[in-house]
């Protein structure tokens, strides 16, 4: 009979750690979070201290009873949940109800693998009560944000509207954006090229245009650039120099949490949510043939690109063997973390370096494996030496213009050897000589507009929160998620755009509540939780520096934000009474004066008639998990779709029933 029990959060570790440890060791899951604040009220006094209302989840009441029965005839108590903040407290919270009279302990492991479960459960350790107070703060601002300004929005914009501390600034990056994609206004400007042809060679050199007297050229106008090109027409073109040098390419870090999902996006096209639950996957355990689950990588959430002594090693034995010894630099390549980061942790890797993409291929589902061969790939990368090119330029002058060529070949591949995304410069520029004469073939102006910023995608909207230091790597995937399901941000193809709900929000937001929509207080606030991790702060002195001048603004917005009424000319259907447009989770939408008493409610129409035959609907521009799309104000009596208005383009059509869109 075992006797001890292991606690951990997700129930897909339970059997990769239970044939780990053996028959002495009972292993459950709590499945995440069992004591958390209530959903029903704001759950902190605010009076005393701060103190947070913890309370059993009430659907996992059960789960806590099936604990704490099997946790009576158990001496020991060990603690495994995830080794970050949040899993610090879960389990922290767990133990007030189950630990009395029990021996307990904290084991943490950055990967589920034999050596790891069992070398952290020979050295465990007392819970971090610091690293508790540090996300027990974090709950708290967050909850004290959300649900206090959360009703002020449902007041004085809509109902189920919803703001927050990290997510309101993340959508204030995306608004920002939109404005100013909104506002661009393009810039004409012309560039210049030449071909040019030395004598005795069949191909051409296409140069570009690099100075007038020295200077770089500012070509904005046809006519300008019409008087250039003729007098470039009269000039004599001589290589005037030479240059050659070495160019290094060094390889980038180990992933953490936001590369990880950066990377999957541009290079897979996984957003960062599904980034995250392969990770998860790949993280818990995979069975490998007849062998006892596995984990394959280390935890995926980390700002941390530090790598244990031990697997550098075991990774710098294999490079060695597998690549030679040219492909090994001196000494192991180190990578700098950023300053807030957790040093307790590592960088996401493969649990065990042996184990090639290839071998593990066939158990693993198709997206498994290529998050898997990501990050295997880029962990043996970054213990590799530079890739080495051998980059030549051309310069040609002609007059009083100066033109220049570039090309580069690769020398050394180095950590390339992996595998590269980008095509050389397949350019031969070593038949040119310096004094060689050219003759001028052609000169080619080309006329082009200034683009505006481009949308945030996943990958860049993650690298934006990470830099300007709003959230952490945690939060990243439910910051984006959120944006979406609120109807604040619209994902379209990857890319984000800013609804006209976000908009308003936003600006609301700004008004009334600016040092929690500043970027630059946000991240300070996440440094200063940091610092109560770190013993510097002290939880109750941050949360009450917080709560003051929030309060006043909160006040000064609840007095002053008013709620206006915009009637459009048309009758309730039902009572007759004049109709509004309201806001609302999906955007705007036509609504009753009368309401609640009367509760008539109707979409916003594009005034474009429904195609379908003996249809009098409009279409309305809605929303479901796969974009946007176009459908009937008469659902579900008429069940047209389609992706684009009539007109907008051949392939309108998607399907004559709404249904297909659930």
């Amino acid at each position: 009979m075992a006797k001890s029990l292991v606690i951990v959060e997700s129930p897909a570790k339970v059997k990769t750690i239970n044939k780990i440890l053996g028959d002495k060791f009972k292993v459950v899951s709590s499945m995440g979070h069992l004591i958390d604040l209530p959903k029903s009220d704001l759950g902190v006094n605010l009076e005393d201290k701060f103190t947070p209302k913890l309370i059993v989840v009430r659907s996992k009441q059960k789960i806590l009873t099936q604990l704490k029965k099997d946790a009576q005839s158990k001496k020991d108590i060990y603690i495994a949940t995830d080794p970050d903040r949040e899993g610090e407290a879960i389990g922290w919270n767990l133990l007030q109800h189950i630990g009395d009279g029990k021996n307990h302990y904290r084991v943490t492991f950055q990967e589920i693998t034999k050596e790891a479960v069992l070398k952290a459960f020979e050295h465990p350790r007392k819970f971090d009560l610091k690293k508790v107070n540090a996300q027990v703060a974090r709950r708290i601002l967050d909850r004290i944000v959300g649900y206090l300004i959360s009703p002020i929005l449902w007041k004085k914009v809509g109902s189920r509207l919803s703001a927050g501390r990290v997510q309101s600034v993340a959508l204030r990056l995306i608004v920002d954006r939109e404005r100013a994609i909104r506002s661009f206004i393009p810039q004409e400007y012309w560039q210049m090229e030449v071909d040019l042809r030395k004598k005795g060679l069949k191909n051409v050199l296409t140069a570009g245009l690099e100075k007038i007297n020295d200077k770089k050229p500012e070509l904005k106008t046809k006519e300008e650039t019409d008087a250039i090109a003729l007098d470039i027409q009269n000039q004599a073109f001589m290589v005037s120099n030479i240059i050659e040098r070495e160019v290094k390419r060094n390889p980038s870090p180990p992933f953490i949490t936001s590369t990880l999902q950066q990377e999957a996006f541009n290079k897979l096209g996984f957003n960062a949510n599904k980034t995250m639950l392969l990770a998860q996957q790949l993280y818990e355990g995979i069975e490998l043939g007849d062998d006892e689950p596995v984990g394959l990588i280390t935890y995926m959430r980390t700002d941390s690109v530090n790598i244990a002594q031990e697997a550098l090693t075991k990774v710098r034995h294999f490079i060695s063997k597998a690549y030679g010894e040219k492909y090994l630099p001196e000494k192991p390549n180190v990578y700098k973390s950023k300053k807030s980061a957790q040093e307790a942790h590592e960088a996401i890797r493969p649990s065990d370096i042996s184990r090639n993409p290839k071998d593990v291929q066939k158990y693993l589902d198709g997206d498994q494996f290529k998050l898997y061969e990501l990050i295997w790939k880029r962990f043996v990368g970054c213990q590799m030496v530079p890739a080495v090119y051998e980059n030549r330029k051309v310069e040609i002058t002609a007059g009083k213009y100066a033109f220049g060529v570039s090309g580069s070949h690769l020398v050394f591949d180095g950590f390339y050897v992996l595998g590269k995304d980008e095509k050389d410069d397949t350019v031969d520029l070593s038949p040119y000589k310096k004094n060689d004469p050219l003759e001028l073939v052609e000169v080619k102006p080309t006329q082009h507009f200034t683009k505006p910023p481009p949308r945030f995608s996943e990958a860049s909207l993650v690298k934006a929160l990470e830099e300007d230091g709003i959230g952490r790597p945690s939060t990243y995937a439910s910051i984006i998620h959120t944006l979406v399901l609120r109807n604040y941000a619209l994902r379209e193809r990857g890319y984000f755009s800013a609804t006209d709900l976000g908009i308003k929000i936003c600006d609301l937001l700004v008004e009334y509540f600016p040092k929690i929509m500043d970027i630059t207080f946000t991240a300070q606030m996440e440094e200063s939780l940091d610092q109560i991790e770190e013993g510097e702060i002290d939880q109750e002195k941050l949360l009450r520096d917080f709560y003051g001048p929030f309060k006043i603004e909160l006040d000064y917005a609840m007095q002053n934000i008013t709620k206006t009424h915009e009637f459009v000319e048309k009758k309730c259907p039902e009572c007759g009474r004049p109709m509004v447009i309201k806001w609302g989770r999906r955007g705007q939408f036509i609504s009753c004066s009368g309401f609640p008493k009367c509760k008539y409610a109707e979409a916003i129409t594009t005034g474009v008639k429904c195609p379908q035959e003996g249809c009098a609907g409009e279409l309305v521009k809605r929303r479901s998990p796969r974009g946007s799309f176009y459908g009937c104000s008469k659902y579900p009596n008429c069940t047209y779709i389609a992706n684009k208005l009539p007109g907008e383009g051949d392939d309108e059509k998607v399907s004559t029933t709404a249904d297909d869109k659930k």
